[in-house]
C-alpha cells in the first residue's frame, strides 16, 4: 500500500473500498489501517462527498490517488487526525486543487501544513500536475497554513481566495 511519509505524519490514500468500510464499520478500518480515527466526524454532505470520492476511485483505478481521500496519521501513537484529498485528476491547465479538515483538538500543532507540503510535492513529481491550488472562503487559519506551505494567493472572487504553489 502506497503512504506518504512526513516528520511526524503519514498519509495514507484510502481506497474506494476502505472509503466505504469508514462510512460503515469504522472500527474495522482502524483494525485494518492500524490506527485510532479521531478525525473530522463523518456526517451531513461529507458522507455524500466520501461516496462520491469511493466511486471515482473505484471507477478510475489509474488515478485512484488523485481520488483517494488520504488520512493524516500521526506517527507517535497511530492516530488519525483529519483528511487531505485532491478534488480530482489534473484539469486542462495541469492542476489539481486540495482540501482538508484536522479535528480541532489538533489544529495549531503545524501537522496540516506538514501534510499539506508532503501532499504537494508528491503531486508536483506527478506527470501532468505544473501546480497545486486551493481555495479558502475567509478562513485565516487555513490562509495561514497554505502560507506556510509556499502557496500564494493569484485571485480573490468574492469572499474566496484562489492560492497556488
Amino acid at each position: 500500500m502506497m503512504r506518504l511519509e512526513g516528520n511526524r505524519i503519514e498519509l495514507i490514500p484510502l481506497t474506494g473500498r476502505q472509503m466505504n468500510l469508514w462510512l460503515e464499520d469504522v472500527k474495522a478500518l482502524e483494525a485494518e489501517l492500524n490506527c485510532t480515527y479521531r478525525g473530522e466526524p463523518v456526517m451531513g454532505p461529507f458522507v455524500g462527498f466520501v461516496r462520491s470520492k469511493a466511486s471515482r476511485a473505484e471507477n478510475d483505478p489509474g488515478n485512484y490517488l488523485f481520488h483517494a481521500i488520504w488520512f493524516i496519521v500521526r506517527k507517535t501513537d497511530r492516530i488519525v487526525m483529519g483528511e487531505i484529498a485532491f478534488t480530482g485528476t489534473p484539469n486542462e491547465n495541469n492542476e489539481v486543487e486540495i482540501g482538508y479538515g484536522l479535528n480541532p483538538e489538533f489544529q495549531g500543532k503545524g501537522y496540516m501544513t506538514e501534510a499539506v507540503e508532503v501532499l504537494c510535492k508528491w503531486a508536483l513529481a506527478q506527470e501532468g500536475v505544473s501546480h497545486v491550488i486551493a481555495s479558502t472562503d475567509n478562513n485565516i487559519k487555513s490562509e495561514n497554513t497554505l502560507k506556510r506551505a509556499g502557496f500564494t494567493k493569484y485571485k480573490q472572487d468574492g469572499t474566496t481566495s484562489w492560492w497556488r504553489i
